[in-house]
């Protein structure tokens, strides 16, 4: 989606409100004993509650309000009420929903309480990996800086990027033109950023991994048990010289 209109931009700054609380909401409410089933429904609620849908339960009637994946499920993860919140559990929450014509994607990984020292690193070179990516979006600059920063920011701590997962285009529905955006750099990737596009950028960044598997369901994408793997996500516009980012959340 390009923007042309304030009305374009109230529209998405409104969807990513949205989908930005939720996602905290669903953080705050998460513990042990828990099902992602529970916690899915949690923030289902509380889209329905905001007048909003599901975005991957209406474009792709994915069998869920959100993506939930625990462990060494990386994305896509099926709530159910067989996956059990554990105590050290990683668990990556990806939202997305529709308000008023307008998409908004924002995604999270966390940790459910005790962490381990080296989880929390991980979350946090995923998160620097997230802002390095988003500091270098402008109108006219090459798309294949996103997958440069953030294969940069992987690499110089020791982690591997996720390459068949990528970030995308959003706005007027799910996924948008352009399509595929590599988490790492594609020198053949010419494509180049103009000023409107709505974009997300989700850095996928692991101790090892490199590529994920679809599981029986369909749905669940998963990297070896060896392996851990954190996502974080923003929606963001892009503008002259910087990025607007819709997906900020009213507290953290």
């Amino acid at each position: 989606m390009i923007v042309k209109t304030e009305a374009d931009l109230e529209g998405l700054k409104k969807i990513g409100k949205i989908v930005a609380n939720c996602l905290q909401y669903m953080a705050r409410k998460m513990e042990p004993g828990m099902s992602t089933k529970e916690l899915d429904q949690l923030g289902g609620n509380y889209l329905e509650l905001h007048g909003a849908k599901s975005g991957p339960m209406a474009t792709y009637n994915f069998p869920g309000y959100n993506c939930i994946s625990l462990n060494h499920e990386v994305a896509h993860g099926v709530p159910s009420d067989k996956k059990i919140i554990k105590a050290g559990d990683l668990i990556n929450i990806d939202v997305s929903a529709e308000f008023g014509g307008y998409f908004a994607d924002n995604g999270g990984s966390f940790i459910v309480p005790p962490a381990k020292k080296t989880d929390e690193d991980l979350l946090k070179v995923t998160r620097l990996a997230l802002d390095t990516a988003i500091k270098a979006v402008k109108a006219g600059e090459l798309i294949n800086v996103i997958g440069y920063n953030i294969e940069k920011v992987a690499k110089s701590h020791g982690y591997t990027v996720i390459e068949n997962l990528g970030s995308h285009g959003v706005g007027r529905g799910l996924h948008e033109e352009p399509k595929f955006i590599a988490g790492y750099f594609d020198k053949a990737d010419k494509r180049k950023l103009k000023e409107g596009h709505v974009i997300t950028i989700e850095p996928f960044v692991s101790t090892g991994a490199r590529f994920v598997d679809e599981e029986p369901d369909n749905w669940t994408l998963v990297a070896g048990k060896e392996h851990r793997t954190a996502q974080f996500e923003h929606t963001m516009v892009v503008l002259k010289d910087r990025a607007l980012i819709v997906t900020i959340p009213d507290s953290v």
